[in-house]
């Protein structure tokens, strides 16, 4: 088994804010699953939907994030919804622990409005759509190994209670010297 961090969770909630601090604190590679699957495509996420649809850009992202698991040790932010798949719950229990952050939809809503490249975001109602993926996704992301409580406040504090989690539950991997594989 590979040692890698996956942190899951809804869109907002800061995988990749919360990622970067994670893998420097534990002297890992960071890699952001929406960004290599941008590279691997050579389009923005946004794109891929509007061209190829969601569908195509979830079978992308499934492998993208296979080969990052392998790839590991390392801390991986994944996408929004890439948790939903069956494969890919499994492939990160294979390789790694999940790390389902989680956060109030207020804190949600102030972070997704400030980006425009949520592709499940344009032209609906923030609010209403926050709510559904919330009704779809958290039974979903409840098979995380570990919960995590994210909030408006620093960073550094949900990085220090995953930290803690992890060594509660004596899944601190093993440090790796090589750079990030994306």
């Amino acid at each position: 088994m590979r040692d890698n961090i996956v942190l899951v969770g809804l869109p907002g909630v800061g995988k990749s804010s919360v990622g970067k601090r994670l893998a420097a604190r534990l002297s890992l590679p960071f890699c952001d699953a929406d960004t290599a699957i941008e590279a691997a495509a050579g389009m923005s996420i946004a794109d891929i939907f509007k061209t190829h649809g969601e569908a195509a850009f979830r079978e992308g992202e499934a492998r993208v994030i296979s080969r990052l698991l392998r790839e590991g040790p390392q801390v991986i932010a994944t996408g929004g919804g890439a948790f939903m798949a069956p494969a890919t719950r499994a492939a990160i229990a294979e390789n790694g622990v999940s790390v389902w952050l989680d956060a109030s939809n207020e804190v949600l809503l102030s972070r997704i409005v400030r980006r425009s490249n949520r592709p499940l975001f344009l032209d609906v109602d923030p609010r209403q759509k926050l709510t559904e993926l919330r009704q779809a996704r958290d039974p979903v992301f409840a098979e995380a190994t570990i919960r995590i409580a994210s909030s408006a406040g620093p960073h550094d504090r949900v990085v220090n209670r995953i930290i803690k989690a992890l060594k509660a539950h004596d899944r601190l991997p093993r440090k790796r010297l090589r750079g990030p594989s994306c």
